[in-house]
């Protein structure tokens, strides 16, 4: 046979594993889907009904997974080494576009709608929502179900509460306690009420529910799943 006999079918190869030697995982029937775009460090996990969109970065070490609740990350999306972030049952995790997650900081049921940094160390609980162009700086909390409405910046270390956030300084304790009460984070993250003696129903609870993991299967590299490239 020449070479001009050849055609393009012979030469169609199976597209490329994104992270390849990263840890893809079905949970609870649903499974990682990653634009090929995409980069996935080796040693990062993504379990369950976990998306990333086109040339988003996830780093060493990090973790995403969807622990009863999905999590959507968007296009150029960063998640830098050890950061974690969950979708919980009721609160879903939602990155949209151009937003770069720090080293070590943690996001549970939020949403970050877009073009925000959310630094080193930070945490972002269940309910909360920050908004398009905000920022949360190192080791800054937003607690649960709280806005930090658009163009706001939670300074390093601050705690920000309520609709539209309040920021407090951390030496302001009482203030703090104030905030926290009414936004009920028992109840939202917990299902429980703040004055029962909730701790080993707590325990229990996520022991019931982790022990879905049981039935988790790690994918192969050649069956990762794929998002369409879409706009970038």
């Amino acid at each position: 046979m020449t070479t001009e006999e050849y055609t393009s079918d012979e030469y169609t190869t199976t597209p490329r594993a994104v992270g390849r030697d990263a840890v893809f995982v079905t949970h609870r029937m649903k499974s990682p889907r990653v634009a090929e775009s995409a980069y996935i460090a080796p040693t990062a996990v993504l379990c369950g009904d976990v998306s990333v969109g086109p040339h988003s970065r996830v780093m060493f070490g990090a973790v995403v997974t969807a622990e009863g609740g999905p999590v959507e990350i968007g296009a150029n999306c960063v998640i830098m080494e050890n950061a974690v972030i969950r979708g919980v049952p009721r609160h879903p995790t939602r990155l949209g576009d151009h937003v770069l997650i720090g080293s070590h900081a943690s996001l549970t049921g939020c949403v970050i709608e877009g073009e925000s940094r959310i630094a080193t160390g930070a945490l972002v609980f269940n309910g909360a929502r920050v908004e398009l162009g905000a920022e949360v700086e190192f080791h800054a909390v937003v607690y649960v179900n709280t806005v930090v409405k658009a163009g706001v910046a939670v300074p390093m270390g601050w705690f920000a509460g309520g609709d539209p956030a309040e920021l407090v300084p951390p030496g302001e304790w009482e203030r703090i306690l104030e905030l926290i009460g009414p936004l009920d984070y028992a109840g939202t993250v917990f299902g429980v009420g703040e004055s029962d003696n909730t701790m080993p129903d707590i325990a229990r609870r996520y022991a019931r529910g982790l022990a879905l993991h049981h039935k988790d299967r790690v994918i192969a590299p050649g069956q990762h799943g794929h998002l369409p490239e879409g706009p970038v």
